[in-house]
């Protein structure tokens, strides 16, 4: 567990007491001075100076030389940043190091000559309890003044995690929007030729560091997506050849069956209020969207339409559900309320639509457009603004992350030997990054910001 603490010390009493801890994300709050606005395609992206992190003492921790680990949180902290498509970080190996003492004291006459309009700078301290305190300050090089500084005191494995969240810290100050960065990343790992297929359960960071399987592959597994508290991944299983919807707690790395049936099942979700789990099944040829309780027993059928209804997603209120349907005789979108009823159709494009996941906003659902290639898009929930995001030969199964301004899909390239990857794109659809697996991959879903 990640301690934060709000570092409101004088400057230059690094060694003296600290604040209280407050287990608490960074505040939001509107920036004025420097800012950058998240829904801007044409933006040019801010540049920020992020020299590596220096340390009163080097000082060999289970982490690293805490010299090392400075420089380590630097990159990391600069990789976020570029990755949110806002700035243009100018990591360590860009810019000079800095002194410890510049830390809270910094020579802003030299920064401009870099172009940067922002700065980072921070340290890295081992304390007594071997433990690390990082701290991190944001600062306007034109005015000369401190926008915002946080501190977080890990355990020497969850140095990262200190990082993300001091590129949180400054993501939220500059655009005014909640940040995404300290948060997982379930997805299905992929590998083997394409007729037989193993398929593991994998966690990874956001960035697609501390990557680890869930799984062993011995069963095909499918469509994860966590619990609202972080704490599960509910996924399809099919063990024995028989479909199984499992809950995997991520803290004990035990598992247990939600639901099994001879009839096939697909792509469970649980509620917002994480009492319920979603999920579609086909029955004498007919497929409809039930829910269960997540701690299973008896499921309740929420559709009754010939056809196929099938991946189903909550509004984060849980007042309506989006899903799939070929009954008007092509793969569109219908949103209905939460019980079944009053199902309204909301795409009218052309091509099909497929795996509607409403955005942690409540502004958005994004989709997969089939029409000719595979795009991926967004639309409001009653079907208007309709944009397509991306343009490659096969994108599919969006997921939000957890501030709603990014989208996470999987990409497989054409052809026989066709690879899958992870990849993400933000709301202009000018940014996207792949991210990297260990394995091809494929059904990504983001978890929310981790506490």
């Amino acid at each position: 567990m990640i301690r934060l603490m709000l570092l409101l010390i004088p400057a230059l009493a690094f060694g003296s007491a600290l604040a209280l801890a407050q287990d608490a994300p960074p505040i939001v709050q509107p920036s004025t001075g420097l800012s950058v606005d998240v829904t801007d395609e044409s933006a040019s992206d801010m540049r920020i100076a992020v020299p590596a992190m220096p340390t009163p003492q080097a000082i060999d921790t289970e982490a690293g030389n805490t010299a090392a680990v400075g420089r380590q949180v630097a990159e990391v902290i600069a990789n976020d940043l570029s990755r949110s498509g806002l700035f243009q970080p100018l990591g360590p190996a860009a810019v000079r190091a800095i002194s410890y003492p510049e830390v809270t004291a910094p020579q802003f006459d030299y920064w401009p000559q870099t172009g940067a309009v922002a700065l980072v700078q921070g340290f890295v301290r081992a304390e007594g309890n071997g433990q690390l305190m990082v701290g991190c300050y944001l600062y306007d090089v034109a005015l000369k003044t401190e926008l915002t500084r946080q501190g977080y005191v890990v355990a020497p494995r969850d140095w990262r995690r200190a990082a993300h969240k001091c590129a949180d810290a400054i993501y939220a100050r500059l655009s005014g929007d909640s940040p995404f960065f300290d948060s997982r990343i379930a997805y299905i790992a992929e590998s083997g030729p394409k007729d037989k297929r193993v398929k593991r359960l994998a966690i990874m960071d956001s960035d697609g560091a501390n990557h680890r399987f869930l799984t062993n592959g011995q069963s095909v597994v499918m469509t994860p997506r966590f619990s609202p508290d972080y704490r599960q991944i509910v996924y399809m299983s099919y063990a024995g050849n028989r479909p199984h919807i499992y809950v995997y707690n991520i803290g004990t790395g035990q598992q247990r069956v939600v639901t099994e049936s001879a009839n096939q099942t697909f792509a469970p979700r649980f509620s917002p209020d994480g009492r319920f789990i979603l999920y579609s099944m086909s029955v004498g040829g007919n497929t409809d969207i039930y829910r269960v309780s997540a701690n299973g027993g008896q499921s309740q059928r929420l559709t009754n339409t010939p056809g196929i209804d099938v991946g189903g997603s909550y509004s984060p209120d849980g007042s309506r559900i989006v899903f799939e349907s070929d009954r008007s005789g092509s793969q569109q979108l219908y949103v209905m309320n939460a019980d079944g009823s009053s199902p309204r159709r909301i795409s009218f494009g052309g091509g099909g639509y497929a795996t509607p996941e409403w955005s942690p906003r409540g502004d958005l659902i994004a989709f997969t457009r089939l029409a000719g290639n595979f795009r991926v898009g967004v639309m409001t929930p009653d079907g208007g603004g309709e944009r397509l995001l991306t343009d490659s030969w096969q994108d599919e199964a969006p997921t939000w992350s957890p501030n709603g301004r990014v989208i996470q899909f999987f990409r497989t390239s054409q052809g026989r030997g066709g690879k899958s990857s992870v990849w993400q794109v933000d709301l202009t659809g000018v940014n996207e990054r792949k991210i990297p697996t260990p394995l091809d991959g494929s059904d990504p879903a983001w978890g929310p910001l981790l506490p």
